[in-house]
């Protein structure tokens, strides 16, 4: 668990037990069916079958003397369960980045306190690009990105901004930390080609959001979704900077007891190896609970995956073991899929058979 402002990462390698197992949240019994996970034991699958109203859904919606079917033909690309939301707020939280501010001039230090994020480009990067590339025909030899255009949300440094700028993506790095923006700034200018292929902008996503409706082929946010104030409000906002088809990939961190005892006791506490303050356990998601925020905002899960450091070693490998963190990768609904499930949602609403 090494967050974007500091290490967010266990010092236990062999600590994989899996989580004691908990209630899915309620959001999640209106998902269709259970998810199916691939017998590769270096990921884990979830084959997610499309949206289906849930009949008990449609009758809590009656109930209030909603006529859904009304709202349905209003806000035809707007997924029931999603909930409004205002430009005015922010997801930033700003008691947090006092400890990013102080920390912003050692984000290429490799040995420093950023050390595992720099490893942990072995395994994110490669995720990025083979899932990208599953979506193209065709691509360019050396630039297999080439033509993508990706933001990178809470990109600090620029630690995962240059290697998808050197892949050939155009990539958009935000944070709204300026310090942070300074050091992306000055080391992405020792590299020509990633003057041309890389912007960056000290804001948060709220403030471009307007500016930027549907326009990325792929978002980035690593180790940031444990630091947003409104988690559902940053996933939708997500979603209107995506382009119909585009990909979200998340890393964070699990919320179990073992991810509160080395993350937060141990990691802050104890053994100082992150300053007190960087993390609030309350703040950790579950992959189920962030599946069903996914899915309830047009986005589904194409796959998540355990990600394990070995503090030793200081190197990350792909593990079945999802307790402390993890990778996802989800897909936005294209405009055709979103129409079908609007008329779903009306027929579920009217009682006419499908």
């Amino acid at each position: 668990m090494w967050a974007r402002g500091g290490l967010s990462s266990s010092r236990a390698l062999l600590l994989g037990a899996p989580p004691p197992g908990r209630p899915r949240p309620a959001a999640a019994c209106a998902r269709p069916a259970a998810a199916a996970y691939s017998k590769n034991p270096h990921s884990r699958t979830l084959q997610i079958k499309p949206w289906v109203p849930n009949e008990c859904k449609s009758k809590e919606f009656k109930l209030y003397g909603m006529n859904f079917a009304y709202l349905n033909k209003m806000e035809s690309c707007r997924y029931p369960g999603t909930r409004l939301y205002s430009t005015s707020q922010t997801t930033v939280d700003s008691s947090e980045m006092k400890t990013f501010r102080a920390l912003a001039h050692k984000w290429w230090d490799e040995q420093g306190p950023y050390a595992p994020l720099h490893s942990m480009n072995d395994l994110r990067v490669p995720f990025i690009r083979d899932s990208l590339l599953k979506t193209v025909t065709e691509h360019q030899p050396g630039n297999p990105l080439c033509g993508m255009k990706i933001l990178d949300i809470g990109c600090g440094g620029g630690l995962l901004t240059e290697p998808l700028g050197r892949l050939g993506a155009s990539v958009t790095g935000i944070d709204p930390v300026e310090e942070n923006i300074q050091t992306a700034q000055h080391h992405k200018s020792f590299d020509p080609i990633l003057t041309k292929r890389i912007q960056y902008k000290a804001c948060s996503l709220e403030e471009i959001m307007e500016e930027n409706i549907e326009t990325f082929d792929a978002i980035v946010a690593s180790e940031v979704v444990e630091h947003v104030v409104d988690l559902e409000t940053f996933i939708q906002c997500c979603c209107r900077v995506l382009k119909p088809g585009g990909s979200l990939f998340i890393t964070t961190i699990n919320k179990t007891q073992l991810s509160y005892a080395l993350g937060i006791v141990f990691a802050e506490q104890i053994a100082g190896l992150v300053p007190k303050g960087t993390h609030t356990w309350e703040k950790f998601i579950s992959p189920e609970k962030l599946e069903s925020i996914l899915e309830s905002n047009g986005l589904s899960v194409h796959s998540v995956a355990g990600m394990v450091y070995n503090p030793f070693s200081g190197y990350w490998h792909w593990s079945q073991i999802t307790s402390l963190n993890y990778a996802a990768h989800a897909v936005k609904s294209t405009a055709q899929e979103a129409t079908v499930s609007a008329e779903l949602g009306q027929r579920g609403e009217s009682g006419t058979p499908s």
